[in-house]
């Protein structure tokens, strides 16, 4: 991609950005760390409790992309063929010959919203695996490919709420980032009342297509990283793992650390924060800010860490100040 291609491009972000504020109140750091995973490529895993407007905020993004949009509603009865589909027995009336036709499942599309996905047991959980790593559905010995891009976007309840099945540590790992979502400032839950209670209703512009999208996730890989800031993602994820010579609070609160994919997690999604602002180099600061959404769900916590109530981003806050950046 040329520095004119890419230079017309980038105010199409801004763009994004707009249209969604235009249906979503706040929530900026949510919606930065969405477009993140949209631009490098990755699936993000959102959570909160119900009614923050996670869903809102996907379908807004779908509406704002002229990408194709589904949304799958998961509960404890959904099947996996619901969502990859399955085989039809089909005749053909005019020689009597019957076959089995491929009948796909609304997995098959460009931006797949998976509603309260914690909420339908794991065997259907699983079948997300597949198309999330390798962008492929395979039923009855044939592979068949996804349409590019394809961009998972799930939504998860708090796992304390009744009804819902913890994801597999497998699965969670196929997310870029877990992205939480929190309640809203007095003055966003009021912009939030006025809006959705009124008779008009602001519609989310189309400002993006498949192929800018492309474009820009192509950019992202050519967005520069410096060796001293590799070097630093690198021993961050390895420190997060108990054993001799990783950080006391590291061996105290953590049974199993973070692998090779959140490293390369990591570097795609400073890349793409970089890209996001406007800069064609990633800097620590991009490490700091996206190491919790990174490495949050990678992180196996050991009854220690239950015991003292440490969650997940105390040991990522631990770990950032157990290795700081060299110099």
């Amino acid at each position: 991609m040329t520095a004119p291609d890419l230079d017309s491009l980038l105010p199409r972000l801004h763009d994004l950005r707009a249209a969604l504020a235009r249906a979503v109140v706040g929530q900026n750091t949510v919606v930065e760390q969405l477009l993140i995973g949209l631009l490098a490529s990755g699936h993000c895993l959102l959570e909160g409790a119900p009614g923050l407007g996670k869903t809102l905020l996907v379908r807004s993004l779908g509406q704002a992309l002229e990408l194709q949009f589904r949304r799958v509603q998961f509960t404890p009865d959904l099947m996996p063929s619901d969502i990859l589909g399955t085989e039809l027995l089909e005749e053909d009336h005019g020689t009597g010959h019957r076959h089995f036709r491929f009948q796909q499942g609304p997995i098959f599309t460009n931006l797949l919203l998976a509603d309260e996905l914690n909420r339908t047991p794991p065997k259907t959980q699983a079948a997300l695996l597949e198309a999330m790593q390798e962008r492929t559905v395979s039923y009855a010995g044939t592979t068949h490919a996804l349409p590019a891009p394809f961009f998972v976007l799930a939504t998860q309840n708090p796992i304390e709420q009744a009804g819902t099945y913890p994801l597999p540590e497998a699965q969670l790992d196929r997310f870029l980032l877990h992205v939480l979502v929190d309640y809203p400032s007095e003055d966003e839950e009021r912009q939030i009342l006025e809006q959705t209670t009124g008779g008009a209703t602001d519609t989310v512009p189309k400002v993006m297509d498949a192929e800018a999208v492309i474009a820009l996730q192509a950019a992202v890989r050519q967005v520069h990283v410096s060796p001293d800031v590799l070097a630093w993602i690198t021993r961050l994820v390895r420190a997060s793992r108990p054993g001799e010579g990783a950080p006391a609070a590291i061996n105290q609160w953590v049974k199993w650390g973070a692998g090779p994919r959140a490293g390369q997690s990591l570097v795609l999604a400073a890349k793409a924060r970089a890209l996001l602002q406007g800069r064609f180099a990633a800097t620590r600061e991009d490490v700091q800010v996206l190491a919790a959404p990174v490495m949050r769900h990678r992180l196996l916590l050991s009854f220690a860490a239950e015991a003292e109530q440490k969650r997940a981003d105390d040991v990522v806050a631990a770990l950032l100040q157990a290795v700081p950046f060299p110099g």
